[in-house]
């Protein structure tokens, strides 16, 4: 990806939620919610501390994370609709 996020950022694709409820409804675009998880496209390199030494990230590229569902800010960048945030709106990575 030609776009890197920096200090603390990290960018997320969000996952897409299921069409239909588990009683076998289907739910219309307009209907959905917007999911609260996805899959850390890039990460920056980590903040510092104020002696200058970096505090590495938790995440990496290709966790899955949840995280708030108005966390974040909404950008497209070649095509692809992606979700900026800072390290600590992330809850916590699924496994």
């Amino acid at each position: 990806m030609a776009l890197t996020p920096l200090h603390d950022r990290v960018l997320v694709r969000r996952v897409e939620s299921d069409e239909k409820t588990a009683g076998g409804l289907f739910i219309p675009d307009s209907a959905k919610e917007k999911p609260a998880e996805g899959e850390v496209v890039a990460c920056g390199e980590g903040l510092r501390k104020d002696n200058g030494e970096l505090i590495a990230m938790s995440v990496k590229p290709g966790d899955k994370v949840l995280f708030g569902k108005w966390n974040g800010v909404e950008i497209t960048f070649e095509g692809d609709e992606l979700l900026m945030m800072k390290e600590s709106d992330i809850f916590g990575i699924i496994s």
